[in-house]
């Protein structure tokens, strides 16, 4: 009894054993390629999963997550003979664990070396300022290729980035002193073109002012002209007026013209610079005379009705019908 007992205890142990040896649990982010006998036959997805022992293995532990890869530092000649180091970075995911774990011996190492050929291909063939200023254009040719190549292997490359490009001392040296040189001519240009802008601008304001100068001189010249038109035209009207009086009879419209040359006359003495004492040897009376006929004149003209008289005789009366 006590020994079927103890074969019964061991069957059970070696189910339990078994049971456990069977049973895989994978980790999340991670594939496991199960062997036959080492022979691949299967890929174990995460979580539980069960194989006969002794029969079935894990054989690879494969990665699934988006990794980093590191590109070391390296010395590449470009076209124009230029010595440059540079370094990188690969992200990578590997699509299908079966390939990445047979397909190649040491996937990080070949896809390291892979980057590395190229980026020596890619920026051998450009010239320096181009390496220095088209870093897009370095990234997309190495992604395009490597991810070309890595298929098979069944790896998907999402990103590939050239970290730093360090030219040598001297290269530096130069291309500040030429960044220099360009900027100062930059500053000349400028400078230049505010001048030339200033100039244009002073001569467009000078131009403006002599326009609106003439524009000025010319409305005066029309204003003069108006007003010489106008008092020519009452110059016209006064004589007219004189001339109709005198070809009516009446004597004391040719003392206006008398007048008139005899106050202007006066002016021009009074207005001469050598002329410091004046003397009139005229008569009062005749000045007098002269001046009321003015009088008479105005009354006439304005009045219409009002008497004629003469300097010297009493005014004329009309006898009575």
């Amino acid at each position: 009894m006590e020994a079927i007992f103890s074969i019964f205890l061991f069957l059970v142990v070696l189910a339990i054993v078994f049971v456990i040896a069977g049973i895989k649990i994978v980790r999340q982010g991670y594939n496991y390629t199960i062997e036959y006998f080492g022979r691949f036959t299967a890929v174990a997805q995460p979580g539980f999963n069960f194989y006969f022992p002794f029969f079935y293995r894990v054989g690879r532990k494969v990665n699934m997550m988006e990794q980093v890869l590191d590109i070391p530092g390296q010395e590449i000649i470009t076209k124009d003979n230029a010595m440059i180091s540079t370094d990188g970075v690969v992200f990578f995911s590997v699509l299908d664990a079966a390939k990445a774990a047979y397909e190649v011996s040491d996937l990080y190492v070949a896809i390291l070396n892979l980057v590395t050929t190229n980026l020596r291909t890619v920026m051998g063939s450009m010239d320096l300022d181009e390496t220095l200023s088209k870093r897009d254009e370095i990234n997309a040719r190495l992604l395009a290729v490597v991810d070309d190549a890595t298929t098979p292997w069944g790896v998907k490359i999402t990103r590939v980035e050239v970290k730093d490009i360090r030219p040598p001392m001297d290269i530096v040296e130069a291309m500040a002193r030429q960044m220099k040189a360009e900027r100062e001519k930059r500053a000349s240009i400028l400078e230049a073109e505010g001048a030339r802008a200033s100039e244009i601008l002073h001569a467009e304001g000078a131009k403006q002012g002599q326009v609106l100068q003439a524009e000025g001189r010319r409305e005066a010249a029309f204003m003069d002209a108006e007003a010489r038109e106008r008092e020519a035209e009452a110059e016209a009207k006064a004589t007219q007026m004189v001339s109709d009086a005198i070809s009516g009879g009446n004597a004391q419209a040719i003392n206006y013209f008398i007048a008139q040359d005899y106050v202007k006359t006066i002016g021009e003495f009074a207005r001469s610079p050598n002329a410091k004492t004046i003397l009139f040897p005229v008569e009062a009376t005749q000045l007098i005379g002269t001046l009321g006929g003015i009088g008479e004149l105005a009354k006439e003209a304005l009045g219409g009705d009002a008497a004629t008289t003469i300097p010297g005789r009493p005014p004329r009366t009309r006898p009575a019908e």
